[in-house]
């Protein structure tokens, strides 16, 4: 039996529970036969046994798309509407199931859990709408008997590969705008945490979305399964949520073909506190920011960049606030703080806080793992003290740790910040209305939170430069990385 009965015992709806991959609108199995289990981060469960495909059932999958592609990109934009629309009502329908499958094997606080099924959802909702606002343009003309025009029209197959820490998110971020655009996808969720991936594909498949439009392909051999995707002929557009170096990788082995690639990458994000900001805003943002889904997010605080004026009254308010927060399975209801994905992030965060307070850094709270929760859980930290020339400043964390940093001027922060090769998010807290604008042009960053720790939403531009990735997601924006413009020039009209 491939699902433990522990796991089928949690759900209303059961059949969202899948151990296969999902290819032209069925469930199939590893041809090899193998498999691979799939263990809940908290308690070391063993949730379920994952059919372990390769580079065939990969291969089969985007000959399922090429196939399914010719259909899809004639079905009316008001129909590709109607269809994303119910897929997002059976998100919405199915929340506490999808949130219990997300924190069994992702580990996040249920409260975050839901939040992410919504906000997941969202895309969905969004992009049905832009599948009806694909305008092309007329240009004004250069001879009398000319005239041009520029149509919309779908990419092709998109291949997907998505990240373990927002496990619904960052598929429908990308499947919402794909399916918009008339385009069929092939998603490759991590082996991390597959089952919200396939519960997406089950719900799709209720909704009426056709066989081979969506693929979901599970398999632990990520090296196998992505040089089919970015070498394949017939996939047209990568798009890739993840780490620089992979990213990286991917992108020299989509330029073998040539593919349109969205790359959303690693991240250094500053977090910087002014001397005029109001301090109980900034710590409730910088708790927000640095300890949602315990500080595994792309886009969380990395550096606490703050004035030397306010250093230790932030540094006090700071801990004493990170002190109240519990840490623990996520099913418990006073939990803020789940564990970690995996044993080697827990080396990770131990390896960067240790050489850190080794260093000369102190921390005020945390500073080491919580073991007697278990063998993930790392308590939440916040460190004083840190310098530039320490390592937890230039690498991303992916952990609870708050390093802070004192600067003098506003000059000196600006330069810390943009002190990294990363250019995804940043944030700052100021009440000064010119420095807003000075800080927020002079940030080298793809976003950027004025007084805010959050600014994830669907109908904004999600992306980063430099090292951090490009293309943009969700909002008006994301659908243009789906689709190709081409230009008509019609002649002989005299």
């Amino acid at each position: 039996m491939p699902i433990s009965a522990p796991l089928m015992s949690h759900f209303e709806h059961p059949e969202l529970i899948h151990h296969q991959s999902y290819i032209n609108g069925k469930w199939v199995d590893a041809f090899s036969g193998d498999t691979f289990a799939i263990i809940n981060p908290s308690t070391g469960e063993h949730l379920i046994d994952m059919t372990n495909v390769g580079a065939i059932e990969t291969n089969n999958a985007i000959a399922a798309a090429q196939a399914a592609l010719a259909e899809w990109r004639k079905v009316l934009p008001k129909e590709k509407a109607r269809l994303l629309r119910k897929w997002h009502q059976l998100i919405i329908d199915n929340q506490d199931d999808l949130a219990r499958l997300m924190t069994l094997e992702q580990g996040k606080p249920f409260a975050e859990s839901k939040g992410e099924v919504l906000y997941g959802a969202s895309f969905i909702d969004w992009f049905a709408d832009e599948a009806r606002r694909l305008y092309g343009d007329v240009i004004p003309t250069f001879a009398q008997d000319k005239r041009l025009l520029t149509v919309k029209q779908p990419v092709g197959v998109v291949a997907a590969i998505t990240p373990w820490n927002f496990p619904i998110a960052m598929i429908t971020r990308k499947a919402g705008p794909a399916l918009a655009a008339g385009c069929t996808i092939v998603i490759k969720p991590s082996d991390e945490t597959p089952l919200c991936a396939l519960a997406l594909a089950e719900l799709s498949h209720q909704a009426g979305i056709p066989a081979g439009v969506i693929n979901v392909v599970v398999g632990k051999n990520a090296v196998e399964i992505g040089n089919v995707l970015t070498s394949h002929a017939d996939v047209k557009k990568l798009s890739f949520t993840g780490s620089t170096p992979v990213g990286k990788l991917l992108l020299s082995q989509c330029a073998q073909t040539v593919k349109r690639t969205s790359m959303e990458l690693g991240g250094n994000a500053p977090f910087i506190v002014f001397d005029d900001a109001d301090l109980d805003a900034a710590v409730e943002g910088a708790i927000a920011s640095k300890y949602r889904n315990a500080g595994q997010t792309c886009v969380c605080a990395n550096r606490m960049l703050v004035q030397a004026g306010i250093y230790d009254a932030f540094s006090k308010k700071l801990a004493a606030r990170v002190q109240e927060l519990s840490t623990g399975d996520g099913f418990n209801d006073k939990v803020q703080i789940g564990p970690l994905i995996n044993n080697a992030a827990i080396n990770k965060v131990s390896e960067l806080v240790e050489s850190a307070i080794q260093n000369g850094a102190t921390a005020l709270v945390g500073g080491k793992p919580a073991d007697a929760l278990g063998t993930r859980f790392y308590e939440p930290t916040v460190l004083t003290g840190v310098t530039q020339d320490m390592s937890i400043f230039h690498r991303e964390i992916f952990g609870p740790v708050a390093p802070l940093l004192k600067f003098e001027t506003e000059a000196e922060a600006i330069a810390m910040a943009n002190d990294t090769p990363f250019g995804l998010a940043s944030y700052f807290y100021s009440q000064n209305i010119a420095r807003i604008w000075r800080v927020s042009e002079a940030l080298d960053y793809g976003m950027v939170g004025i007084n805010e720790g959050i600014v994830s939403t669907e109908v904004a531009p999600f992306g980063g430069i430099k090292e951090s990735g490009s293309g943009r997601e969700g909002s008006k924006y994301g659908i243009d990385e789906y689709v190709e413009i081409k230009y008509l020039c019609m002649g002989g009209l005299s």
